[in-house]
């Protein structure tokens, strides 16, 4: 029914945000992209693409682009039975959270062959939203769904843990963590998604949570290195900082105080057949690493 090169030319210019970076990836020119785009809008009688710094697709745009994605998976698995067709490895674009990826995924995704991962990192409370608009094909949340056209496998929990470096705990804590302490006491957030400090916080002090101060870094492992630094106390996995833990250069600035976050990998339903492969993978790390 459409154009699979208009397509790809839409997809394209949305993911790298310009006509020319487009172009260089499809290895044509910029005026070729903008013709098929402009083709396809013609077929289509929608905006697809708006025009800017960057370029973005349109609500319609970020359909077709789903609609791309999903036939290149589906065909992706009829080559691995008609190796004759077989085009080569099939980009795969799926949203993932930044301390999943720094823990437990890259060893799921390493044992998976035939694929060119595009990785889409966010917090897991807003990776679903990259599904539902399309624009990710697979993605590990916090939220279970029900997402229309999707299926959901629960994982287990990422247990995150509240650490500090001893320093930073004498600094701030002398007499135990409270409230007013923790109103003064700088903390670390991935971003402006990331609430894991709230949550932990409102489960450990009584009455209004306090406006905690915070750095903002987007980095797992510059939150483990910010802590060992006395730069501010974060959540972080235990996964990443079970070894400071156990030799105290970290430490629980209140101990046995963990916050298990659940995790679930939800994914297309058409295009299940072709994940296959990556959801055994993925269920095998988490099984592994998870809680």
């Amino acid at each position: 029914m459409f154009d699979r090169a208009q397509l790809a030319a839409l997809a394209a210019v949305h993911r790298r945000g310009s006509f020319e970076l487009a172009a260089a990836e499809l290895h044509v020119t910029p005026s070729a992209i903008s013709q098929r785009i402009k083709a396809l809008e013609e077929v289509t009688g929608s905006l697809l693409i708006r025009r800017g710094s960057p370029s973005t697709a349109t609500e319609t745009g970020l359909r077709l682009i789903r609609h791309h994605d999903e036939v290149a998976l589906l065909e992706s698995t009829l080559a691995a039975d008609l190796p004759g067709l077989a085009p080569g490895p099939q980009t795969l674009r799926i949203a993932v959270n930044a301390d999943s990826l720094a823990t437990w995924v890259i060893p799921a995704l390493a044992e998976t062959e035939g694929f060119l991962f595009d990785l889409v990192i966010d917090d897991q409370d807003v990776s679903q939203e990259w599904l539902r608009r399309g624009e990710v094909v697979a993605a590990i949340t916090a939220h279970p769904g029900p997402l229309q056209g999707c299926d959901t496998i629960a994982l287990g929990a990422l247990r995150y843990r509240a650490t500090a470096s001893p320093g930073f705990f004498d600094q701030w804590f002398p007499d135990g963590v409270t409230a007013a302490k923790l109103a003064k006491a700088p903390a670390l957030t991935f971003s402006e998604n990331d609430r894991l400090q709230e949550r932990w916080v409102a489960g450990q002090v009584a009455g209004r949570p306090p406006v905690l101060p915070t750095h903002r870094m987007a980095s797992s492992q510059a939150f483990v290195d910010a802590c060992l630094h006395s730069l501010g106390w974060g959540m972080n996995p235990e996964i990443l900082v079970r070894d400071a833990l156990r030799t105290g250069t970290l430490r629980e600035i209140i101990p046995d105080t963990p916050l298990d976050v659940a995790l679930h990998w939800q994914f297309t339903r058409l295009a299940a057949p072709a994940l296959q492969p990556l959801t055994t993978a993925i269920r095998k790390a988490a099984a592994a690493a998870l809680v």
